[in-house]
């Protein structure tokens, strides 16, 4: 995808925005008739056709609307009208926004394209699509496209690769479509098979991947700046390509559901791509432990115990409660090999979050206040929300094992995401500021270009945002 600044005085499309306050002052200044239809209420839109080519007017709705809300009604008027929008020559018209909110505007548009599968012949991406602004420079402007094009890029990555149908993202697939990734934003890549996990101990991944007729791909890629004194942050994604649940089977109704649990993954690898492109003054590491939960003669079973990198036992009562245990080698491997200012872990994982918070925001636990309010106000700015819940150590108490140190879940049948924060707080080998985000609630839902459940896109926003805002 490639968007141009280019000054053109024929303009064959414009989009013009209003919002009702707008409208109310300089309405009077088009034909009455458009008064009849237009009221610049939010998501409104009249089509005027005229001889020099076309123009769009759309509705912001009230003036004091956030951010996230220009970009939400970009997106969906880009959604609805992506049939007629043509790769011609673009004037947007608004004179009262501010820099941040053009740039909202542009994202929305471009990430209103968005079909699954993905229709690269729409002209936002196969061709050179013109956009102009009268009131910035074209210094400005070329800043604010090359931002809404990296994060777009991230977000369609991240959005395409939790999409896909099972049998084209195995394993296999996956792990080379990283390496690739790596190749073309000269990230460092590594990976560990079957064999160099074992060697490593790397135990409590490798007890979901043994049933799996792929090889372990324990992958790390790390993007480093050339700045001097930059930040590091840790990212730690859940990777589970497909869950069946194991032997602890899952309900067959919608398990077809269960190609959306690299949630975490993807939002990650949306990440990387954003930095890569914006040339972030950040290093970031991020550790995908890349598998399956299958069901074979070779798939752990209830009351296995199974010993973990950092060397601690865990007792298996659910194998449904297995993005834990990856995650749990993810974030002892990155604690201990990596140095990190921040350390976050992202998975969709537990039905628990989805019961309280439904698809209004992911579940957020923090042991640092700093780190879990900069989450919140991100979370926030992005409309990528999130809400805080407790790690008091009582909840430690239901994951003590007799038989190891701990169990992967709670025989209670209430609090999972709690407890699963908890268990996952035993393996960040004391990181002073860490948050783990489940996030199985939002990640994939309904979105508005497909009938069915889709990616949302859900957290590559909000950490490209920290990441590019963290100093």
């Amino acid at each position: 995808m490639k968007l141009i600044n280019k000054r053109n005085k024929q303009y064959t499309q414009v989009f013009h925005l209003f919002t009702e306050e707008e409208w109310a002052k300089t309405g009077k200044n088009f034909n009455k008739n458009i008064s009849t239809f237009f009221t610049g209420k939010k998501n409104e839109i009249f089509i005027n056709a005229h001889e020099e080519g076309i123009t769009y007017f759309i509705g912001l709705g009230k003036s004091t609307l956030e951010n996230f809300e220009i970009q939400q009604v970009a997106n969906k008027f880009s959604q609805t009208q992506k049939k007629n929008i043509q790769a011609a020559p673009t004037l947007v018209l608004a004179d009262f926004f501010t820099e941040k909110q053009f740039e909202e505007f542009v994202k929305g548009l471009l990430l209103g394209t968005y079909n699954y599968p993905f229709d690269k012949t729409h002209p936002f991406w196969n061709f050179k699509f013109e956009i102009h602004v009268e009131n910035l420079s074209p210094k400005k402007l070329d800043i604010i496209l090359q931002k809404a094009e990296a994060l777009c890029n991230g977000q369609v990555a991240c959005q395409d690769w939790l999409n896909k149908p099972a049998n084209l993202k195995k394993p296999d697939i996956f792990n080379a479509y990283l390496k690739n990734l790596a190749k073309k934003y000269q990230l460092k890549y590594t990976v560990f098979n079957r064999k160099k996990c074992e060697e490593l101990g790397l135990g409590a991944y490798l007890s979901v991947n043994q049933g799996s007729a792929y090889d372990a791909a324990f992958t790390i890629l790390e993007y480093n700046t050339t700045a001097k004194k930059a930040k590091t942050i840790g990212l730690v994604g859940k990777c589970v390509l497909f869950d069946t649940g194991g032997v602890s089977l899952k309900n067959p109704t919608n398990m077809h559901y269960m190609k959306s649990d690299m949630g975490g993954a993807t939002a990650v690898l949306g990440t990387l791509i954003y930095a890569s492109e914006m040339n972030l003054p950040v290093n970031i590491v991020a550790v995908l432990p890349v598998t399956d939960n299958a069901i074979s003669e070779r798939a752990y079973l209830p009351s296995d115990v199974v010993t973990a990198y950092n060397g601690k036992t865990i007792e298996v009562l659910d194998t449904d409660a297995e993005g834990r245990l990856t995650l749990a080698d993810g974030l002892s491997y990155l604690s201990k090999n990596y140095k990190t200012d921040i350390l976050i872990d992202l998975a969709t994982l537990t039905g628990s979050s989805v019961r309280m918070f439904g698809d209004t925001c992911g579940a957020l636990f923090s042991n640092n206040e700093e780190l879990k309010n900069l989450l919140i106000k991100t979370g926030d700015a992005t409309n990528q929300r999130l809400w805080n819940l407790p790690l008091w150590d009582v909840w430690k108490d239901d994951i003590r094992s007799d038989v190891a140190d701990l169990k992967n879940i709670s025989m209670k049948p209430l609090g999972d995401c709690i407890i699963a924060a908890k268990f996952l707080e035993q393996f960040i080998e004391n990181h002073p500021k860490w948050a783990h985000l489940d996030i199985a609630g939002v990640a994939f839902g309904n979105t508005n270009y497909a009938k069915e459940k889709a990616a949302t896109g859900y957290g590559v926003q909000l950490l490209s945002y920290l990441i590019e805002n963290y100093h």
